[in-house]
């Protein structure tokens, strides 16, 4: 890509993108390309990471595990649902992802786990993600009991109006009232250990890109 189309592209997605600065957008694009590789834009093919490439990027980067979370999360970043994130797709879910403010990141988790995107979270939901998330224990008769009471304790504690699934609303209320409920049926958001680390090494010193 050329220093004109580059500056382009950063001054672009750095007007739109409300946590990141220049310098970062600009770090961000470049390493997006890295991951990506050159070459695939000479072909004419839409330039992005598939489910793939993204999701090796949230398991070895930011430590996730689950296989259905992961595959939420790209298709929370693939907005235009054609099974790449793009490079502004991957800015804007990015700056959601490490720097979102909590009002963002509940709208993300809530999108995350509202599995059939209905608007809703229902039981059958909930059940599907804890029984990812959680470890079995050889000795239990009947995991899926286990975790069956869990999804009613959750409801309990999250499920304001009663109606028996978490709408937005009844989330965002147990989120506000205790934080920790923001991934309470995965992990969706990297941790703040990988966070740092990702930042510290993409963020680097802007007089090591002196000669781009």
């Amino acid at each position: 890509m050329n220093r004109k189309k580059l500056q382009k592209l950063t001054d672009t997605l750095t007007k739109n993108c409300k946590h990141f600065n220049k310098f970062e957008v600009k770090c961000l694009i470049n390493l997006f390309y890295n991951l990506v590789g050159e070459g695939t834009e000479r072909q004419g093919v839409v330039l992005g990471l598939d489910r793939n490439a993204f999701r090796n990027i949230l398991h070895v980067t930011f430590g996730m595990t689950d296989d259905m979370i992961m595959d939420r999360v790209f298709r929370g970043f693939d907005k235009d649902n054609d099974g790449c994130v793009n490079v502004s797709e991957w800015i804007y879910g990015l700056s959601l992802f490490l720097r979102g403010t909590l009002e963002e990141k509940m709208k993300y988790c809530f999108e995350v786990f509202d599995l059939n995107g209905d608007g809703f979270i229902s039981k059958e939901e909930m059940f599907h993600m804890l029984k990812n998330s959680l470890l079995k224990q050889p000795s239990e008769e009947d995991p899926d009991e286990g975790i069956k009471d869990l999804v009613e304790i959750t409801l309990k504690k999250m499920d304001h109006d009663h109606d028996g699934k978490l709408s937005f609303a009844d989330y965002e209320q147990a989120v506000r009232e205790e934080t920790l409920l923001l991934e309470a049926f995965g992990p969706c958001l990297p941790d703040p250990k990988s966070q740092m680390e990702f930042e510290a090494q993409v963020f680097k010193d802007p007089n090591e890109f002196n000669d781009m």
